[in-house]
């Protein structure tokens, strides 16, 4: 099992999250927290199945954190134009300030991880995982390109 996919993605997984993830705590917020902010970051907003997905947090958990953002004011629901059974999260311009600097920080990081394999081997590993990514969607179904 040594050179099994699964168990060596989860195991690069862990260390290298682990690293970033004591850099979080140590800013003050929670390792879901910061997924969800950094989630949001961009601007856009997502409904809280989109943030549980992208921050492979289970959606229970992700609406307990978006309760917290909320009454912090890092982060706002809004209602989907299109959808109104759907409530979508935005981050907050404090939101904003306040993940900016660990995004930097998670930019550093990752520089450091990947700093051995050269930027060709970096964006060869980055494209390959991205392509994983798309051709195993969390529902089980093949992706609509494969």
């Amino acid at each position: 099992m040594d050179d099994y996919l699964p168990a060596l993605l989860a195991q690069a997984s862990q260390l290298i999250s682990g690293e970033f993830h004591r850099i979080v705590l140590a800013h003050g917020f929670t390792v879901t927290e910061w997924r969800v902010l950094a989630s949001l970051a961009g601007g856009r907003a997502l409904s809280t199945g989109e943030l549980a997905r992208v921050s492979v947090t289970k959606q229970p958990t992700v609406t307990r954190i978006i309760h917290r953002l909320v009454e912090r004011g890092e982060v706002v629901r809004i209602d989907d134009a299109n959808d109104r059974r759907v409530t979508l999260v935005r981050i907050t311009d404090q939101g904003s300030r306040l993940v900016a600097q660990l995004i930097a920080l998670a930019r550093e990081h990752e520089a450091k991880v990947l700093q051995p394999f050269g930027s060709e081997q970096s964006a060869a590993l980055k494209l390959a995982l991205q392509r994983i990514i798309a051709l195993h969607p969390p529902d089980g179904m093949p992706a609509a390109d494969s």
